[in-house]
Formats: structure tokens, C-alpha cells, sequence
């Protein structure tokens, strides 16, 4: 059975919904796992988005570690520290909290915070980035501009070992999903010849190609995560040492991109969904 230990500021519906679903396909016996912990860099009463996620938590009896980065910062602001130089000391007081624990992998999930080196070197995370592995940096919104920007054809998400090196850790999985053809040619022809720097200011993601296109990746994403724990606890992935290798111990690629592409398993898993 995978161990699991998962990392989450419990924001929001998204934070939430990322838990329940896999939360929800382990207990179907979906996935060989289990979620060994959850940590939140928010406590208990600091808002009422985390509380609803920790009431979450609580219900699924999950054994939960919090410990709030905003109050941490707060205690040591005389020091006039920024929190670059703050975070290898809070990453330690976490790493403390979590020593008992010993997860296979770990999951980013709507944690707010970029984690510091020790804690990459005492954790295999998983960082899902809104791109493939090629594709453009930077959160899902710039992602998706930069697509839109470069007309490009196709898009995706992948999952990489978080680094030190924002969204470019070793790739461990990804998917692809076109965005031309009959559902986007309309959405597409409605740009042409528009001023790109215009429409990001006054449409925004109310653009109805940024939300098509959105949404393609959007729900897709819980599946890559799915997928991805489904590889490692099948063997089919392994992680040693900050290395992604294959079952065989070979360096992983899919098609001559690195990483395991998931786009028949995801595929077969949403249409399993589709009929339950």
C-alpha cells in the first residue's frame, strides 16, 4: 500500500475538491493507498476556507498537522526578515512536526507555499504544473495566455518533483489534450486579428477560447494526480534520490518526452467515472 502524505493551505473548493477525489477512489478501492497525513500551513480558526477543508480532514479521519506560515512570520518580524530567508527555518519547525511520518510520496495540493530545499531533499512532491513539459511557466492564468499568445495547438498538465527550481523539477507524468478542432475553431477564429494585450485587460478569463481552453486541463487534472499515485503504487514509477525512473530502473520518457504520458489511463479512468 502507497503511503501519502499530503500538503494543502485548504484555500478553497479546488483544495477540497482535490482531497475528496482521491480520498473518495481510495476508498472505492480504486487506489492501493492511503493518505498517511495532511499538512496545512494554516491553523485551526485562522479563516473560514481552511476550516471548511480541515472539517474535511476531520471527516474522512485523517490524522492532521498545521502549522501557520502568516503567524510564523508575524512572531519574527522584528527580525525584519523577508520570508526567503524565513523558510528554511519554518520548513525545519514543519519537517519536526512531521518526523513520525514516513510517506512514499508526497502531494502538493493547493499549498500556497514554495517549499525550500531540506524539505525537497526529506520529500519526494508531487507539484502539479498547468502545462506540458515543454510548455510555458508561471501560474494557470499566464500558462494560458502564453498558449493563446503562441496560437499553439495542443496543451496539457504535468506532474514534477518540486525543486528548488520553480516548475522545473524532474517530469514524473503529464497529459495532452488538443485545443483546435470543431470545439475551439469558432473560439479561435474570434481572436483573429485582435490586440492580445487588450483583451487580457478588459475580457480576461471571461475570453471564451481562455475559458475553453481552461477548462480542457481543468478536468483533467485530478485524473493526472489520480494516475500518477496509480504508477507509483503500481511500481510502474519510481522516485530515488530526486530521480524519476521507470519500473526497470531506466531513466522515464514516453514518446522521447520525459516523464510517463497518462492519456489512456486518464481517459479510461474519467470514462470508469462517466459510468458510476
Amino acid at each position: 500500500m502507497l503511503n501519502i502524505g499530503w500538503f494543502s493551505t485548504g484555500r478553497g473548493e479546488g483544495s477540497r475538491g482535490l482531497l475528496r477525489f482521491i480520498q473518495d477512489h481510495i476508498g472505492r478501492g480504486q487506489l492501493n493507498a492511503r493518505i498517511q497525513f495532511v499538512f496545512s500551513n494554516r491553523d485551526r480558526g485562522q479563516a473560514a476556507g481552511s476550516d471548511q477543508f480541515f472539517a474535511l480532514v476531520d471527516g474522512y479521519g485523517l490524522p492532521l498537522v498545521t502549522r501557520s506560515s502568516a503567524l510564523y512570520r508575524r512572531s519574527r518580524s522584528a527580525a525584519g526578515l523577508s520570508w526567503d530567508a524565513l523558510r528554511p527555518d519554518y520548513d525545519r519547525l514543519v519537517l519536526g512536526d512531521l518526523e513520525d511520518y514516513r510517506p512514499d510520496i508526497c502531494v502538493l495540493a493547493g499549498y500556497m507555499l514554495i517549499v525550500g530545499g531540506e524539505m525537497c531533499r526529506r520529500f519526494s512532491l508531487l507539484n502539479l504544473h498547468p502545462a506540458l513539459p515543454d510548455g510555458p511557466i508561471g501560474t494557470w492564468q499566464s500558462v494560458t495566455w502564453e498558449l493563446i499568445r503562441r496560437r499553439s495547438t495542443r496543451t496539457g498538465a504535468m506532474i514534477h518533483l518540486a525543486t528548488e527550481e520553480l516548475d522545473r523539477g524532474p517530469v514524473v507524468s503529464y497529459f495532452t489534450v488538443p485545443i483546435v478542432g470543431a470545439d475551439f475553431d469558432g473560439d479561435w477564429l474570434e481572436i483573429d486579428g485582435v490586440d492580445l494585450d487588450e483583451a487580457r485587460e478588459t475580457r480576461g478569463e471571461d475570453l471564451p477560447l481562455f475559458r475553453r481552453i481552461r477548462r480542457a486541463q481543468y478536468v483533467r487534472e485530478p485524473y493526472l494526480i489520480l494516475e500518477t499515485l496509480r504508477a507509483v503504487a503500481d511500481g510502474r514509477v519510481t522516485v530515488v534520490n530526486g530521480s524519476v525512473l521507470d519500473g526497470q530502473g531506466n531513466p522515464l520518457t514516453s514518446n522521447g518526452t520525459a516523464g510517463l504520458c497518462l492519456d489512456e489511463d486518464i481517459g479510461r479512468a474519467m470514462a470508469e467515472d462517466d459510468t458510476t
